[in-house]
């Protein structure tokens, strides 16, 4: 398995951005899938958006889509979310995560690596 590491994370008021990372290492990291989820308190895991190993096509949660972009460098084995407009309902431990063998995966049961999270909180 590849492991990975978020950071970025922090407390923005909300209207600001905030651009989190996913370093990966262990294994080729440009063949996995990587995607996004989400986890606020009292509520589960969702998924944020993905991005396919190529970097060349990404899609996201309609709650999202529009706010953030999700982009990857293969070079330096690195996935990013870029977030802009942040609400305070985008408040959540922010998880990286990836997937083999897939072309499209929005479910957490399709990846098999996770990162252990970092905390996005969004101020009103």
């Amino acid at each position: 398995q590849v492991q990975l590491v978020e950071s970025g994370g922090g407390l923005v008021q909300a209207g600001g951005s905030l651009r989190l990372s996913c370093a990966a290492s262990g294994r080729p990291f440009s063949r996995y899938h990587m995607g996004w989820f989400r986890q606020a308190p009292g509520k589960e895991r969702e998924f944020v958006g993905a991005i396919g190993w190529s970097g060349g096509r990404a899609y996201y949660a309609d709650s999202v889509r529009g706010r953030f972009t999700i982009s990857r460098d293969n070079s330096k084995n690195t996935v990013y979310l870029q977030m802009n407009s942040l609400k305070p309902e985008d408040t959540a431990v922010y998880y990286c995560a990836a997937a083999s063998g897939v072309v499209k995966a929005t479910s957490s049961a399709d990846f098999g690596s996770w990162g252990q999270g970092t905390q996005v909180t969004v101020s009103s």
